[in-house]
């Protein structure tokens, strides 16, 4: 997993002894190096857009879209969804 170097990936640990995923920081300044973040913070922006405050958002609304971009086909996977091919492994 490639991470930002933000306060939000502080228990990383945690969670790479839960799912065996191995934990990747990019360099600062370097978006080059966390495509597929970048990618996913574009799609995460057509649901939230920038400046849009996220005080009042609930678990339910972070989870309708969590399941919204993990059921949407990825050119990057062969038109395959995230959720098929994290159920493949």
């Amino acid at each position: 997993m490639t991470a930002d170097n933000g306060t939000e990936c502080h228990d990383y640990r945690r969670i790479e002894a839960r799912t065996k995923a191995l934990f990747y920081f990019a360099r600062p300044y370097h978006s080059w190096e966390r495509g597929s973040n970048e990618n996913a913070n574009g799609l995460i922006r057509q649901y939230l857009p920038k400046g849009v405050s996220m005080a009042g958002l609930t678990q339910h609304q972070c989870n309708a879209i969590a399941r919204k971009l993990n059921t949407r086909p990825r050119k990057r996977l062969g038109f395959r969804t995230p959720l098929e091919c994290y159920n493949e492994s």
